[in-house]
């Protein structure tokens, strides 16, 4: 069995969604309290913060966010792409790691482990019907690191040269998405996630 990985545009409408979610009442509260030039410099960070924690908490909880539930995806560890391969013999002290279904090479999908617990061909676990997820739900520290790689270059939009590279971070971030087999941003490469397709009646998430 293989889940196969968002598409690109899966990706920027949960993103556009939960920019959305998070920065227009940000933009509304900070132009409350703060007016003329200095919102330009009280925003950035604002909204970094609050999208920081916004996409983290959800992530480490349910391994999507608001925008995901609306595209239909979800955050999940990567698997690893070389699994351990019993011996010839089928001997040897250590017992072999799971092996995944599909080779990592295959464009378009991310390989499922296979499980010894009986699932079947499917990849459906005993009698639950359920198919078995492309990756663990993320740690608290994978899912901070995770929002952290996108949102705090946010926070540095006021100070001018630093702001240009975290444009010119963005683009390079969004172009990951097409290098290599396994469509990782710059986010999912250093918190080691995948974002795969997966519609709320398919996902164990809340």
């Amino acid at each position: 069995m293989a889940v196969p990985l968002a598409e690109p545009g899966q990706r920027l409408l949960a993103r556009v969604v939960d920019t959305l979610v998070v920065g227009v009442p940000v933009i509304l509260v900070v132009r409350a309290f703060v007016s003329g030039p200095a919102v330009d410099v009280v925003a950035p960070p604002v909204l970094a913060g609050c999208m920081l924690v916004y996409e983290a908490v959800q992530l480490a909880l349910w391994g999507r966010t608001l925008g995901k539930r609306v595209a239909g995806i979800e955050v999940v560890a990567a698997t690893r792409q070389e699994a351990d391969q019993p011996s010839p013999g089928g001997a040897g002290d250590a017992e072999p790691g799971p092996v995944p279904l599909i080779p990592a090479s295959v464009p378009g999908f991310v390989p499922t482990a296979a499980s010894s617990g009986g699932e079947g061909p499917a990849g459906e676990r005993g009698a639950s019907g359920k198919r078995a997820p492309a990756g663990a739900r993320l740690d608290v520290l994978h899912a901070v690191a995770r929002a952290a790689v996108y949102s705090l270059p946010i926070a540095l939009r006021p100070i001018p040269v630093l702001g240009l590279l975290a444009s010119i971070f963005w683009v390079g971030n969004a172009g990951m998405l097409f290098e290599g087999t396994r469509r990782q941003a710059v986010h999912d490469r250093l918190a080691g996630t995948v974002v795969v397709k997966r519609p709320d009646s398919d996902s164990p998430a809340f």
